[in-house]
Parts: C-alpha cells; sequence; structure tokens
C-alpha cells in the first residue's frame, strides 16, 4: 500500500530541460456518494464514489523556464482565458505549498499557468476539481522530463491524484474515469485516502453511457465554502452517523453499478443528495441550501419517474443546482421533459448537458490552441 513518502521523488534532474510546456484538458465529477467532512491533510471521513464529467473540464497549459537561482517558494503567474488574474493567486500558491515536499523542483522554475474552462466560470458549476486536476497533471508531466521518462503509468496517475487532492479533495477524483472512489473501503479493491482509484469492477452496460444535464438553479457565489462545509463536520451530531451512511451507500452502490439495478442506483444517489443536504441543515451554523426552485425539480422529477417508469434521478452538491442523471436509453423520453418542464426552473434558463467522461486527457500544441490556451508564452512576461 502506498504511503504520502512514495510520493516524494528519489531524484529528478534539473538539468533535462531548460524551458518548454505541458497541457492537460481535465474533466470535473459529480459525487454520487458524497464526502463531507475532513481530516488533515485532506483526507476523507468517509470513502466517496463519482461520475467522470465530459464536457465541463478545464484546459490548462503549464510553461516553464528554469531560475539561475532557486526561490524560496514557487514564482508564478496565473492567466485564466487570457487574464491574469490576481484573485486566484491565493489559492494556487496555497496548493504550490502544500505540494512542495512532492514536487520541489517547481522552485527551480519560473512557471506561468494559462486556464480556460469549457463551461461559463459563473455558472455555478465548481472548477476546482477540474482546475486543480488538469495543473496537478501538468506538475507531473514536468516530473517526467525531469529524468522519469521510465515513470510507470499507474504512478503517474496515482501521484498527480495524490497532489490534486492536497488542493481540492474533490480534485482527485477527476483524473481518471469513468467511475472514481476516493477513500480506503475494504469493500473497494486498490481505494486509497491519498488519491482517487477507478472502479475496479466492470460497469454493467446500463451505467456506460449515463447522461448528466446541469440545471444552473442559481449561478451565483456559493452561500458557504466547502471548506467551512467540511469543518461543519467536526463535533456535528450526526457526522458518526453519516459517515457510516456514506459507507453502506458505496458498498450497496457497487453492488448496483455492478449488477445494473438501476432502481436501488435511483434510491441510493437520490439519498445520498439529500443526505448532504441535511447534515448543512443541522450544522452550527446552519444553511440551507437549496432553493424554491431546486424543490420544485425535484418533485416534479419523481413525479415524471413515477408516471413514465423511467430512471431517471437526481443529484445535488453543496448548493442548490440539479444534477438530472439518466441512461442513455431513455435519452428520447427524458430529454424532452427536461426542456419543457424544468429549464423554466433555472436562472435564465441556463444549463449545460454532460454525460459520463472517461477522464483527463493531455494536450498537444495543435489542441492547446483549440482550446484557446495559446502557446510559447513565456512565463517571465
Amino acid at each position: 500500500m502506498l504511503t504520502a513518502s512514495d510520493f516524494v521523488p528519489a531524484k529528478y534532474d534539473l538539468q533535462t530541460v531548460d524551458t518548454g510546456c505541458v497541457a492537460w484538458k481535465c474533466p470535473s465529477n459529480i459525487a454520487l456518494v458524497k464526502y463531507w467532512g475532513k481530516r488533515d491533510p485532506q483526507l476523507p471521513e468517509n470513502p466517496s464514489l463519482s461520475f467522470t464529467l465530459d464536457a465541463c473540464a478545464t484546459a490548462t497549459k503549464l510553461s516553464f523556464s528554469k531560475r539561475a537561482c532557486p526561490s524560496e517558494s514557487v514564482s508564478f503567474k496565473i492567466f485564466f482565458e487570457g487574464l491574469e488574474q490576481a484573485s486566484f493567486r491565493p489559492k494556487i500558491a496555497h496548493f504550490f505549498k502544500r505540494i512542495s515536499a512532492y514536487a520541489p523542483y517547481l522552485n527551480h522554475f519560473d512557471l506561468r499557468i494559462d486556464s480556460r474552462n469549457s463551461f461559463p466560470h459563473s455558472s455555478g458549476i465548481a472548477s476546482s476539481a477540474s482546475g486543480l486536476g488538469a495543473l496537478a497533471l501538468c506538475v507531473m508531466s514536468l516530473e517526467r522530463l525531469l529524468g522519469e521518462e521510465l515513470m510507470a503509468e499507474d504512478y503517474f496517475y496515482q501521484k498527480a491524484s495524490f497532489l490534486a487532492r492536497l488542493g481540492s479533495g474533490s480534485a482527485c477524483r477527476s483524473i481518471r474515469g469513468s467511475v472514481v472512489v476516493w477513500g480506503a473501503d475494504p469493500q473497494i479493491a486498490g481505494s486509497s485516502d491519498l488519491f482517487g482509484s477507478p472502479f475496479p469492477h466492470r460497469l454493467h452496460d446500463c451505467f456506460k453511457h449515463f447522461h448528466d444535464t446541469i440545471l444552473l438553479v442559481d449561478k451565483g457565489q456559493k452561500q458557504v465554502s466547502s471548506t467551512v462545509g467540511h469543518q461543519l463536520m467536526h463535533g456535528h451530531p450526526f457526522a458518526s452517523a453519516r459517515f457510516s451512511q456514506a459507507r453502506a451507500h458505496l458498498t450497496a452502490l457497487s453492488q448496483a453499478l455492478k449488477t445494473g439495478d438501476l432502481k436501488a442506483f435511483i434510491q441510493l444517489v437520490e439519498s445520498e443528495a439529500l443526505s448532504l443536504h441535511a447534515m448543512m441543515m443541522t450544522s452550527d451554523p446552519s444553511f440551507i441550501l437549496m432553493k424554491a426552485n431546486t424543490l420544485q425539480i425535484i418533485h416534479k422529477i419523481r413525479a415524471f419517474r413515477e408516471a413514465t417508469g423511467t430512471h431517471v434521478c437526481f443529484t445535488l452538491d453543496a448548493g442548490a443546482n440539479v444534477h438530472v442523471l439518466f441512461p442513455a436509453a431513455e435519452k428520447e423520453i427524458v430529454t424532452p421533459f427536461i426542456t419543457n418542464e424544468l429549464i423554466a426552473h433555472c436562472q435564465q434558463n441556463h444549463y449545460i448537458c454532460d454525460r459520463l467522461g472517461m477522464g483527463a486527457v493531455p494536450l498537444s500544441d495543435t489542441q492547446m490552441l483549440a482550446a484557446g490556451i495559446g502557446q510559447g508564452e513565456d512565463p517571465a512576461d
């Protein structure tokens, strides 16, 4: 079993490269079994399971230029959609500080980070998972260039997930697809608190082409940050029961994913979504994150499912937006329902059509240009 010390590089050769760039496209993900509550350093109190998305993704390029002398902290500039973003610096600086023991070579370079989302930044979809996942993969590509060309593929992705986790817990589930488990669980082979692991069982055919339509009920800033929300689980009167519930749900959901039990899938996924919000409503201080339109959508989904016998269901993150999940085989009947009945409850009728994806991919120069992140920028500019 890997430990954190296994991700400290044993060697790297700073003479290998002077300048260059690497780039990755990393998707977001939606947790089906939620993790809510963590301990230092960014370790989950309960295991979680997520669907990797496809359309909602971040493309990031990391340009690097060797310094004459190493800096005390990582020297970087951050650009989002072509504009330098000073407001992003604290989070990225904190990420680099957290990974410093595992990527000490970064202090020997001036870095420039260029990122662009495939979805609007103000859409209410959290971009930390895709953004920090992409950046962690870029860091690992640089490590590979520094004399580690023969690095095992599994180790590359495990360490990328490990690094991403130190920036954002959910980011560790975005590195690989299509179904990812994060958190050690005796029923899930290869699972770990340190990084996300691909679901080790064969996924039933009915889940291989699942759709996720994201209804943007509220595109504003989060009422409560994820960091604060997780902290509210410390001393929460129902924390222990919630962590036990999540573990039981993970076992049951794993079985449903293997056997194709859509009814069990619906019951578990919706229960997890509502349990997450119940924890927030019963914390101190308490937060009610759902909006009136969130509840309207939930009621309509359940009524439609009852009337049609379809397998459409919902899940929620820590906010008001609704993820509408359904198998591809039912797209012809569910899509008109969404457009005719649910979109009216979205802010400015905005929604995003997504589906199950396969994880992050490296970007070539041509793909970088197509993603709108250019090539050839000088990190010192």
